[in-house]
């Protein structure tokens, strides 16, 4: 099981009362709510091992330099609403620390890579794990690791946790028209305003769709553009007119599948005594009160499966 943290505890922060604090006041909402996110989790799907991927550069340079509007609304100003929201409150930015230092405590690896967003490390992860793969997460940018051959599935949790929605090859079909492996060209054909992305000038959805079943990718879109006889005028000049940003989107697009990343023992397993006592420690500490609790016994419950 790979979690896409951020947007976990964004949904947690906006999910949980800020009322919700430790004893010396300052707030744990978000770190409480992600505990209890990852409880049900695991307790629903039953993972032998789990990674927390993080962010360690949730805007990179390296993206920005090829599609400059790349998340600049994020920012730009503070939306309202949103577990995917990427500008961080400060009653959040003061719990990610003691998030980091929950997962420590109850065994929860947490991976990054530089100059990369979790999206990456995630996208490396499930491409390389000999295991079946359940990557959670609210952003359909990783539908594209969809695999029912390689049993890589996405848990969505952009309808809240109580709709988490298991997406595999046929619900990718069912939802876009077009296969997990065109999903890429399809997000870039049809553009993303929640991650700056511009699409094609008059390419919507269903052009999209229609354009990939037609010709496969890409790159065979723009070969029949180029040689005229397979498209009408007017779509030809729109891929025509979308060159330069036809050229560099699908690398910020694509989820980046072998960054060389640090080997972490993921399996989960149930806690020693010591381990128990410092979680529980901390618990007191931070105020994370039954959450702990509850997270413990899920993992006590996993290790022992």
């Amino acid at each position: 099981m790979l979690l896409d943290s951020a947007s976990l505890y964004f949904r947690a922060f906006y999910g949980v009362p800020d009322t919700v604090k430790a004893p010396d006041g300052s707030p744990v909402n978000a770190v409480r709510g992600f505990l209890d996110i990852i409880t049900k989790l695991i307790t629903l799907y039953e993972p032998t091992h789990l990674v927390a991927c993080w962010d360690d550069d949730w805007r990179p340079q390296w993206r920005v330099d090829l599609i400059p509007t790349y998340k600049t609304h994020r920012v730009a100003e503070v939306i309202e609403v949103g577990p995917d929201v990427e500008v961080v409150p400060d009653p959040l930015e003061v719990q990610v620390p003691v998030i980091r230092e929950a997962l420590a405590a109850v065994g929860i690896p947490i991976v990054g890579a530089a100059e990369h967003e979790a999206d990456d490390v995630i996208g490396t992860l499930a491409t390389t794990s000999a295991l079946p793969v359940d990557v959670i997460t609210g952003d359909r940018d990783l539908f594209q690791l969809v695999n029912d051959d390689r049993d890589v599935r996405v848990i969505y949790t952009a309808r809240g946790m109580s709709n988490l929605e298991v997406v595999t090859d046929a619900v990718v079909v069912k939802k876009y028209g077009v296969l997990p492996s065109q999903y890429a060209d399809y997000a870039t054909l049809r553009g993303d305003a929640s991650d700056g992305l511009p699409g094609v000038a008059g390419v919507g959805e269903k052009t999209a769709a229609t354009l990939l079943a037609a010709h496969g990718d890409l790159a065979g879109i723009i070969a029949a553009a180029e040689a005229g006889g397979a498209m009408s005028a007017g779509v030809r000049s729109k891929i025509a007119a979308a060159s330069d940003y036809l050229e560099v989107a699908p690398t910020v697009v694509a989820v980046v599948r072998d960054l060389a990343l640090p080997e972490v023992d993921a399996r989960l397993r149930a806690l020693g005594d010591t381990e128990r006592q410092d979680a529980a420690a901390l618990a007191e500490r931070r105020g994370l009160g039954s959450a702990m609790d509850r997270i413990v016994a899920a993992i006590d419950k996993a290790g022992a499966a």
